[in-house]
């Protein structure tokens, strides 16, 4: 079933004219990647279906019900959270704290200490830093906080922007992990936005090339692996 589709999405920045036309869907229960350069508009995507930066034409479309006009914390209401590029944590917040600000929305009080026990299972690391600030974290475990407070929000559709950025390849490896976990055993449906294409084409049941704003392929992960201009724009060949 379509958890989300996007028909037709135009963004500007300004004069600017960011995202052109993107048209895209995730099924539930998916990850779906988008993967591209610096500077094709992944970033732009993620947050034009959070309501960050508004549509200027297309649809948003989610459960069935266009969004595309909702303020941003209307859309986390609803069931899309995201856990931005460069995590943007609360650095003079403890652990604990950022993760209790992630479910800042939700009504239902009695379930976030399940929840908060969830999350430090997830990132046992978390747990032994629960009150330390945020800010002396180092660079994966902020990553890891910063997942944990999206899911915190108990999302339906979670939204990774770069999860991998400035990690060295063992943390790579755990964050992927995590990833591939929440999606297989919390059936968590995952959009994720990475410039490490091979590991994210390796989890993605689908995915999309970005590239200056229009979407250029389309396929599943594994496809788009074996695809030449993937390839060798992307993957090293």
């Amino acid at each position: 079933m379509t958890m989300l589709q996007i028909e037709d999405l135009h963004t500007y920045y300004g004069k600017i004219h960011a995202i052109k036309g993107v048209s895209l869907q995730v099924s539930e229960g998916q990850i779906v990647t988008l993967i591209g350069g610096n500077g094709a508009g992944k970033t732009t995507t993620l947050n034009t279906i959070c309501g960050i930066t508004p549509a200027q034409q297309g649809k948003i479309i989610f459960d069935g019900v266009d969004i595309s006009k909702l303020p941003p914390h209307e859309v986390v209401m609803r069931g899309i959270v995201q856990s931005p590029e460069g995590r943007k944590i609360f650095t003079r917040l403890t652990v604990r704290e950022n993760l209790e600000m992630g479910a800042f929305t939700r009504r239902d009080t009695p379930r976030i200490p399940v929840d908060l026990e969830y999350v430090f299972e997830r990132f046992p690391r978390l747990k032994e830093r629960a009150k330390q600030l945020g800010g002396t974290l180092s660079g994966g475990e902020q990553q890891m906080l910063a997942m944990g407070r999206a899911l915190m929000a108990r999302p339906r559709l979670l939204l990774l922007d770069e999860p991998s950025m400035g990690l060295a390849p063992l943390m790579v490896q755990e964050i992927f992990s995590v990833i591939d976990y929440l999606n297989k055993n919390n059936h968590t449906t995952i959009l994720l936005v990475e410039q490490n294409a091979s590991m994210a084409l390796a989890i993605a049941d689908q995915a999309y090339v970005l590239q200056s704003g229009y979407i250029t392929h389309s396929g599943t992960g594994a496809a788009l692996q074996q695809d030449p201009t993937v390839i060798a724009a992307y993957l090293g060949g």
